[in-house]
């Protein structure tokens, strides 16, 4: 895109002066590989100081500068102005399905929450010395799990799944995708712990495979094969404590 110039239409919305969100315009200069992140940082500096928003390692690594860009969950820092050159105007609002805690800023406490509940973490029946050296992995076993490790928490997939938008219960893309990642570490040894919120009704029965959480992945992790994958897991269990109860699995 050569030198010129397009708009922002930016969610303003602060608690206690504004009753509800409202777009508010911003003329932006733009250039040659100018990314949505880069337009709202010039609102910033240039137009308006008291616009919130998230940003930090402008890489899409940090995952902090997920927001809606003209509708779609977006990594404004991965999301090139060129990639819109057909329109004139950019709605730029808050990631969907969360609270808004100012303008562009939502609140994330509920995947947190949801993060501690599946115990997103190694957890060992007992810990090895630190005496005993490192625990080694073959590249096979870290290839089992290493593209489920790779989310960056950006919120995208929240963002973008109908079944969270309607029902906050639900566990979610990607804390089960990465419940699941701990699950195929073979350092992990705490698979049965998570496996009771996993396999409830607000765990993987909940998704109903529409797959817009892979779709808007940015890293690629895949949650909702992860979440397919459980379901398939967990189905054999339970078929194979039906036909043969006497076993233990």
């Amino acid at each position: 895109m050569a030198k010129g110039e397009i708009t922002l239409k930016i969610s303003r919305y602060i608690p206690g002066k504004h009753q509800e969100a409202f777009l508010k315009e911003y003329k932006v200069p733009t250039s040659e590989g100018m990314m949505v992140l880069d337009a709202l940082n010039y609102v910033r500096e240039e137009l308006d100081p008291s616009l919130a928003f998230r940003w930090s390692c402008r890489m899409g690594i940090c995952g902090s500068c997920g927001m809606s860009v003209d509708g779609k969950p977006s990594l404004t820092c991965q999301d090139l102005i060129n990639d819109h050159n057909d329109d004139n105007a950019l709605i730029i609002a808050p990631l969907s399905n969360f609270p808004v805690i100012r303008d562009l800023v939502v609140d994330l406490t509920d995947f947190m929450e949801k993060l501690k509940k599946v115990k997103a973490w190694i957890i060992r029946d007992e810990d090895i010395p630190l005496s005993d050296g490192e625990h080694v992995q073959t590249p096979s076993q870290l290839m089992a799990f290493r593209n489920h490790s790779g989310c960056i928490n950006c919120m995208l997939c929240y963002s973008a799944c109908p079944i969270y938008g309607l029902d906050t219960k639900f566990i979610g893309p990607a804390a089960i995708a990465l419940a699941y990642r701990y699950n195929l570490d073979n350092r992990d040894q705490g698979e049965k712990i998570r496996q009771p919120i996993l396999s409830s009704p607000e765990g993987v029965w909940d998704c109903t495979f529409v797959g817009e959480c892979t779709e808007v992945c940015p890293h690629g992790v895949m949650p909702a094969e992860a979440i397919q994958r459980l379901k398939l897991q967990f189905a054999k269990d339970m078929a194979f404590k039906t036909l043969m109860p006497w076993t233990k699995r």
